[in-house]
């Protein structure tokens, strides 16, 4: 059709011509009381101009057929709708279901598990969450949900993002080094990609408290002719304690190695270890936190879609059974004023390790169209560095860091 409409709209742009030609050859001085008579070399002019714009008219309609055919067994890459305005199609006329592409059922399922987490946080805080919703001209969008200065937590958020975007071919080249099938021999100059997730942190007012952070995410792309590219899932959750709680530690650890050995008995040790590295603040030389798991880039090389995203599953819907019970053994704890400095202090830790070496955190801040509001929304509401700060040999800070510096196997 877009084609047709084409074709129309170069038929009418001839016949304006024809009229303009013949309008041109018009002495513009002559009385309009006159007769618009011309010289027999005008009227030839005239005539010839005609028939030429007559003649190329006559072929142009004469191909359309032609041309209509071939814009419909071949659409023109104009004509063509991104991924994301495809998707959004998708959603209006059809549920997302199990047969639905991995994007949709991702963010169907991250955006479920969002109000079910909010619900819990909530439940235990007796504050409500503020709720923003919002869209990228580029595609897709999200929901940020942000409680503060509430009764149990300083901070908590839990956001859903969903990006479409197109990655430019420096950044192509660099994940080929993980990912040798997302394109071809010839690298791209661009190419449409998805993604979606769910970000969590949890600040709590009582240094006793742990802080907790966690994030399952899915990445896709989409090859030039539009077939999909390649694709891989992300996330883990780990626990960040200002003092150290040893039977709070292992149930943390405990609950996400149940969900590990249930799809496959490697995952823990693995996903364990690289927790411990990821999560490693090289400029002071001590983890963020005590662990957890984390992984990134798990393809087809390691199992199938379907199988990773019900780790995926098990893994989100493990939170609140696993966070809560803790959380609300440690909310009304007595503290001092000391213990809350310290609090201060770990919190600079983890500022830095955001700020420096995460990568989400990088990715985000560079993705156009980034809303910054929400990448940071895992930062402290408060924080503090002191100079050269040493907490006191023997003391349960001293111990908490030397967890830092030496993580241990807690399961």
């Amino acid at each position: 059709m877009a084609s047709r409409r084409a074709g129309l709209r170069l038929a009418s742009q001839c016949k304006t011509q024809i009229l303009l030609a013949r309008q041109k050859t018009t002495n513009p001085f002559q009385c309009p009381r006159r007769s618009f008579a011309t010289s027999g070399s005008s009227r030839q002019a005239i005539s010839t101009q005609s028939r030429f714009l007559g003649l190329a008219l006559f072929g142009f309609l004469a191909a359309s057929p032609m041309i209509y055919k071939m814009a419909v067994d071949e659409p023109l890459s104009l004509d063509a709708l991104t991924l994301a305005e495809r998707d959004a199609q998708t959603k209006l006329e059809e549920p997302v279901t199990e047969a639905s592409p991995m994007r949709l059922r991702m963010e169907k399922f991250v955006k479920e598990q969002q109000k079910e987490i909010v619900r819990a946080l909530e439940e235990v805080d007796g504050s409500k969450f503020r709720i923003d919703e919002w869209q990228r001209k580029e595609g897709g969008g999200g929901i940020t949900c942000v409680l503060q200065d509430g009764n149990v937590f300083e901070k908590a958020g839990v956001a859903v993002s969903v990006v479409y975007g197109t990655l430019p071919k420096p950044a192509i080249e660099k994940m080929r080094a993980n990912h040798k099938n997302i394109t071809g021999p010839v690298v791209p100059d661009s190419l449409e990609f998805f993604a979606a997730g769910l970000s969590l942190v949890v600040h709590p007012s009582n240094p006793m408290a742990p802080t907790v952070h966690l994030n399952y995410r899915y990445f896709e792309t989409t090859n030039p002719d539009g077939t999909p590219g390649a694709w891989w899932f992300g996330g883990g959750s780990d626990l960040t304690p200002c003092y150290l709680f040893e039977e709070d530690a292992i149930q943390f650890h405990k609950s996400l190695k149940e969900v590990c050995d249930a799809h496959n008995k490697e995952y823990f040790p693995r996903f364990k270890k690289w927790c411990d590295t990821y999560f490693y603040n090289k400029h002071r030389n001590e983890s963020r936190g005590i662990g957890g798991i984390f992984f990134d880039d798990l393809d087809e090389t390691l199992t199938d879609k379907e199988s990773l995203f019900a780790f995926i599953q098990d893994g989100l819907k493990s939170f609140v059974p696993t966070y809560i019970p803790i959380i609300k053994r440690r909310k009304n704890m007595p503290f001092t004023e000391k213990e809350k400095e310290w609090q201060q202090i770990r919190r600079g830790r983890y500022v830095e390790f955001n700020l420096v070496h995460d990568r989400g955190t990088a990715f985000g801040l560079h993705t156009p169209g980034a809303r910054v509001e929400s990448i940071l929304m895992s930062l402290p509401l408060t924080a503090g560095w002191q100079y050269m700060y040493e907490p006191e040999p023997g003391s349960r800070e001293a111990k908490l860091v030397d967890v830092l510096r030496n993580p241990r196997e807690w399961v």
